[in-house]
């Protein structure tokens, strides 16, 4: 099985009061639900694909966290992904470590990206029934007025309308998920529960648009 999650910032107990608002206690508090969230998830031999900023911690606290995820871990290296600079944190628990990647999942295609990619490749792929064929996660902007801003440019772009090969006038494809990690409550998540995690929330909170 594989996951995805975004922006986990253990040990960055700010957050718990700034941005965020996480709410938890304390920074302790905090990596305790996260580790217990993710390990009652993931399986040792799941992958597990991290879009950005793991960890806020130093490279020992970070070390320590590490051995403790379950899961074959894979890093898009994100913004403050800082520990990575340190020459001692333990590069061999990551199978990969890339700024950006396109990988298959169950015959789609995603696009991995710390940053969201407003025209990403394959973008206009669907199948003959006019599913997705391509997916865009990122993480980076959390739940701010920048992940907004990210909607109403969705809701934007499926409304737009241009013909395809075949001179057909069709609703441009425009598939971006936040895997934000609060939107999951900290668990990593397939894609398919990311799909279905994105339109309940959009619903929800009214950012929905019909394409």
């Amino acid at each position: 099985m594989r996951y995805y999650i975004a922006d986990p910032h253990f040990f960055h107990s700010k957050l718990n009061v700034l941005m965020d608002c996480r709410g938890f206690e304390s920074g302790e508090e905090m990596n305790s639900y996260m580790l217990k969230q993710w390990n009652n998830k993931v399986r040792k031999n799941d992958e597990v694909v991290i879009l950005g900023d793991l960890s806020w911690g130093k490279a020992e606290e970070t070390n320590e966290l590490l051995e403790k995820l379950n899961g074959r871990l894979y890093l898009i290296q994100g913004n403050h992904d800082r520990f990575l600079k340190n020459k001692d944190y333990n590069d061999k628990r990551f199978v990969w470590i890339k700024p950006y990647e396109e990988l298959q999942d169950n015959k789609r295609k995603v696009i991995l990206s710390h940053y969201p990619i407003m025209c990403y490749n394959g973008q206009y792929r669907v199948d003959t029934d006019g599913n997705p064929k391509v997916y865009m996660l990122y993480g980076h902007v959390h739940d701010t007025f920048d992940q907004r801003l990210i909607e109403r440019f969705q809701c934007i772009t499926r409304d737009s309308v241009r013909l395809d090969h075949d001179g057909n006038a069709r609703n441009v494809p425009c598939n971006m998920i936040n895997c934000f990690c609060m939107y999951s409550d900290y668990m990593p998540l397939t894609l398919d529960e990311w799909i279905e995690c994105d339109r309940n929330r959009t619903k929800t909170c009214g950012n929905s648009c019909e394409s």
